[in-house]
């Protein structure tokens, strides 16, 4: 049996993320994504009792390219998934990587009381936690 210490998502999390308002255009988040090399937008509360939400370069392929539409014309908000799936910082990252795969997930924000302190992905996992 292996004793080995379990890995936290407080280990492995990338603790730096880039945040954007829903109401800026997906052509506006397009470009920050570019500017800072972020695969993944978490989307800002409109206030203490908003939830936040998540935009994977996916959805905007999904939702925006493939039905045609104009990404200076749809919202960050039209696309978003919210509210977000989150993790807790200090979860072991088996139950982490159990939880990704029962729900479809590839990336995650990891929450601390109530606040976003870093995203986790399924490279992280791998990458950094092996």
């Amino acid at each position: 049996m292996n004793a080995r210490e379990p890995v936290r998502t407080r280990d492995i999390m990338q603790p730096t993320f880039t945040e954007i308002d829903g109401l800026a255009t997906v052509a506006q988040a397009v470009s920050l994504m570019k500017s800072t090399g972020a695969r993944v937008l978490i989307v800002k509360k409109r206030s203490e009792v908003d939830e936040h939400g998540i935009v994977l370069l996916s959805d905007i392929a999904k939702h925006v390219l493939a039905k045609n539409r104009s990404p200076e014309r749809v919202n960050v908000y039209e696309i978003m998934s919210k509210p977000v799936v989150s993790v807790d910082p200090n979860l072991d990252i088996r139950y982490c990587a159990r939880l990704f795969d029962r729900f479809g997930l590839s990336v995650v924000p990891v929450m601390d009381d109530g606040k976003v302190v870093g995203i986790v992905s399924y490279d992280e996992m791998v990458l950094r936690g092996l």
